[in-house]
């Protein structure tokens, strides 16, 4: 699986991603400054967290109209795999591949630490090594981390399975003291129409390493390397 990750002025996880997607496929991702103007061939376009322009504006805003994001919105509408983590799903947010938006988090503080996610599609070329349910621990590390939609769209992404990752309990209870950041219905992370496009706040490249303290972004990456070679 041949992937390129998209790096902005203040990407800080591109390395992270970089050594997450090597370790589980065996070939060298690609990278890509935001100002250039094409894409190579990829099998997946990843946009990795950080603080792209500093935050500045509103978090991801300014990056979304960078020059690369033109081809990776053209690639998406052709049905490319586009992966937006953490910086990288504000991006893709605010460039309408997906909708809703991502608001600082209810108590207005940056949250660094382990929560736990509850699986809720695992029919994806994303989770497909994941069971239905299942409770994985990663990483978040965000400020601006709060899913926010109006009522119709929240439904319409319960109904169309798109809703990706919730936060959770460790025995995976919806309980709101897990929901640290506020997001609606404990949504973490959402899928497009097509489910070809995933938007998360957490960082599953961060939880691929005995070192990082959790595995559980292994199977993460191998659904992957396994639904797109």
């Amino acid at each position: 699986m041949q992937s390129a990750i998209i790096v902005f002025p203040g990407s800080n996880r591109e390395q992270d991603v970089f050594d997450a997607l090597y370790r589980a496929s065996g070939t060298k991702p690609l990278k890509v400054w935001h100002r250039d103007t094409e894409l190579p061939k990829a099998d997946l376009i990843v946009i990795p967290g950080g603080f792209s322009y500093g935050d500045y504006l509103r978090c991801g805003a300014m990056a979304a109209n960078s020059p690369i994001m033109r081809e990776v919105k053209a690639r998406a509408a052709k049905g490319a795999a586009v992966l937006g983590i953490c910086n990288g799903f504000q991006i893709i947010t605010e460039a309408g591949l997906l909708p809703g938006a991502l608001l600082a988090n209810r108590t207005l503080k940056f949250h660094c630490k382990t929560v736990q996610l509850r699986v809720e599609n695992n029919d994806t070329a994303f989770t497909k090594k994941y069971q239905k349910n299942q409770v994985i621990s990663v990483p978040v590390a965000h400020h601006d981390g709060n899913y926010f939609a109006d009522k119709d769209t929240l439904d319409r992404l319960e109904g169309e399975g798109r809703v990706a990752f919730r936060y959770c309990a460790p025995d995976g209870s919806l309980d709101d003291a897990y929901n640290s950041n506020g997001s609606q219905r404990a949504i973490a992370g959402v899928f497009s129409e097509n489910k070809k496009v995933l938007g998360l706040m957490p960082h599953p490249e961060d939880a691929t390493h005995k070192l990082q303290g959790s595995l559980d972004g292994v199977a993460f990456f191998a659904s992957m390397v396994e639904a797109l070679s």
